[in-house]
């Protein structure tokens, strides 16, 4: 499966924005969706996943309540509804797959990374 991200931009504190995630093939509805973030001199976070289904979703507490993760499995697409943006949100953001029964599963476990998109929030 090939991964890409899209939807990256600037934006102003209190801003949003909407990533999408979008995937090469038909298997990827069958497979659990993760955005990951990384930020300049910190490690990769693990930011939101939502199953094959549709039906679980998991999201980091500090975006609770402002991040919106979704899919569209007839479009191959998960999207990133980020809103009330924050200077601290700002990275690299890149989604993977992860076909373990477990959901969310661990970062360790996500596999096929797309290239990420660049997530910049000024204040």
């Amino acid at each position: 499966v090939q991964l890409q991200a899209s939807g990256g931009g600037l934006v102003r504190t209190g801003g949003s924005l909407s990533l999408s995630c979008a995937a090469s093939e038909r298997t990827f509805t069958t497979y659990h969706t993760g955005w990951f973030r990384q930020a300049p001199g910190k490690g990769r976070e693990f930011v939101a996943a939502i199953s094959g289904s549709g039906g679980g979703t998991y999201y980091v507490r500090s975006v609770k309540g402002r991040f919106t993760i979704s899919r569209d499995n007839a479009k191959n697409t998960v999207y990133l509804q980020m809103n009330n943006l924050k200077p601290d949100d700002t990275a690299v953001y890149s989604c993977a797959v992860y076909s373990g029964r477990d959901f969310p599963g661990f970062l360790y476990e996500y596999k096929y990374w797309g290239q990420g998109t660049q997530v910049t929030v000024s204040s």
